[in-house]
């Protein structure tokens, strides 16, 4: 791993694209679509939501954060009453292994096997206080297949990756709709974001009014020197939460979980679409 990136930030830049590959696949979308989660956001937000049981839209709003409040609560509680929280996870279960068959089929079995070993001794020693996705997912039992296991665990460490993130981004008194901006100011598109956090104009427009007035953006939406200073720091808060779980691996074998991650990162990676919102930069 490059010495200049935090050793948390690397490895994430692995693992997320086998977590996010179940949003993009045609599996996960037909194992959803089976047990009556049909449309992609009913699988999305049925799945991702499921490891809470059948709750209603509120703690969803607060956990993902960055989705419109009105946008979550079209889906929920509506999915329940559609597919059970236990139907949606044994569904996102099978589209998650369906995809990775196939993605991985050329990968060597022992470099899965590998990942799964420490993916899963990270998870072991995770403290998930604070961290209600990462716990929730954490809590789940663990599937029984070697792909099913690497979905998991992977899902598991970027949930708690995330809840870290979003804590950053509440101690910098941003909400849901100004960290998208502020990430479109960067190196994002809106037309990527915006409909697919399901912000309408004037809202987007006035968190960017926000942004201009905190000095984190010049009026015609460009990032100031003070913007990007703040989210400097706030990605530096990210991994510094996100860090702890690896302090109990020696280096060696952090670069030995990269390596062998790394085909199955890139084979993954390549079925996700050019621009999508997951947020991962465009090279690991």
């Amino acid at each position: 791993m490059a010495e200049h990136v935090h050793p948390a930030r690397a490895l994430w830049w692995l693992f997320e694209p086998v977590h996010a590959l179940t949003y993009f696949s045609p599996e996960g979308r037909a194992a959803y679509e089976a047990v009556g989660l049909r449309g992609y956001w009913r699988g999305y937000f049925g799945g991702r939501a499921a490891a809470l049981g059948p709750v209603d839209a509120a703690p969803v709003v607060a956990a993902f954060f960055n989705f419109a409040p009105a946008m979550v609560e079209r889906a929920l509680p509506d999915i329940w009453h559609r597919a059970s929280p236990e139907a949606a996870l044994e569904a996102r279960a099978a589209g998650a292994t369906a995809a990775l068959e196939r993605v991985l089929e050329t990968v060597k079995p022992d470099l899965v096997d590998r990942s799964v070993e420490l993916l899963e001794r990270a998870v072991d020693g995770l403290d998930c206080c604070g961290r209600v996705l990462a716990a929730a997912n954490a809590a789940l039992p663990r599937p029984d297949g070697r792909l099913g296991r690497l979905w998991q665990a992977t899902t598991v460490l970027r949930e708690h990756r995330g809840d870290g993130h979003v804590a950053a981004l509440v101690s910098e008194d941003l909400d849901g709709c100004e960290a998208l901006v502020l990430r479109c100011a960067l190196d994002t598109r809106r037309e990527v974001l915006q409909p697919h956090r399901g912000w309408t104009d004037e809202q987007w427009d006035a968190a960017t009014a926000r942004l201009v007035e905190r000095g984190w953006l010049h009026q015609d939406g460009g990032i100031t020197p003070e913007g990007r200073s703040r989210h400097r720091a706030l990605e530096a808060v990210t991994d510094l939460a996100a860090a702890r779980v690896w302090d109990g691996f020696h280096r060696a074998e952090l670069d030995e979980l990269a390596a062998a991650l790394r085909p199955i990162s890139t084979a993954c990676r390549a079925e996700l679409p050019q621009f999508n919102p997951i947020g991962l930069p465009t090279a690991s």
